[in-house]
């Protein structure tokens, strides 16, 4: 795996060029279904820090953001309680595509297309760096989680599950 991989510019990576943001750019060799365990695995960090930007609804089909680490899922019955909706459900791959703008497997919180609500493990708040997705399939970016928190208004919230 070369580390020499030029990545070309994201909406994500643009979003954060225009706020000033610093952050570690990390391509890796895609692999279908192989999510964050994969990407860790390749990167050789832990998966817990490695984060994943999950698409969800609400019963309105109002779409919201869930950041969540790569080893825990979320409990969407503990997330709707929190926020205050009868359910929270993951939106179908197309229209996860749809609302971020970006292909799954490669959404990034940053520069979605449509402007959502973002909610994140509260735990995650308490790690000092974490690799989440750069806007593309095979690219994580590093961050420290406070800049993500303040750059989405991201919402923490207590969701993660084991299962």
């Amino acid at each position: 795996m070369s580390k020499a991989k030029h990545v070309s510019e994201t909406p994500a990576t643009q979003f954060l060029r225009r706020h000033g943001v610093s952050f570690g750019e990390h391509p890796y060799d895609y692999i279908e279904h192989g999510g964050t365990a994969e990407s860790a695995r390749q990167l050789g960090v832990d998966e817990h820090i490695v984060v994943k930007t999950l698409v969800m609804e609400d019963e309105h089909a109002k779409p919201l953001i869930v950041l969540m680490h790569g080893d825990r899922t979320v409990s969407t019955k503990n997330l709707a309680r929190q926020i205050g909706v009868k359910r929270v459900e993951p939106c179908k791959p197309e229209i996860a595509n749809r609302h971020s703008g970006y292909f799954v497997g490669g959404t990034s919180p940053f520069g979605t297309k449509k402007a959502m609500a973002v909610y994140v493990e509260a735990s995650i708040l308490e790690l000092d760096v974490i690799y989440l997705n750069g806007g593309r399939r095979g690219y994580l970016i590093s961050i420290a989680p406070s800049i993500v928190a303040s750059l989405l208004k991201a919402q923490p919230v207590n969701c993660a599950s084991l299962d």
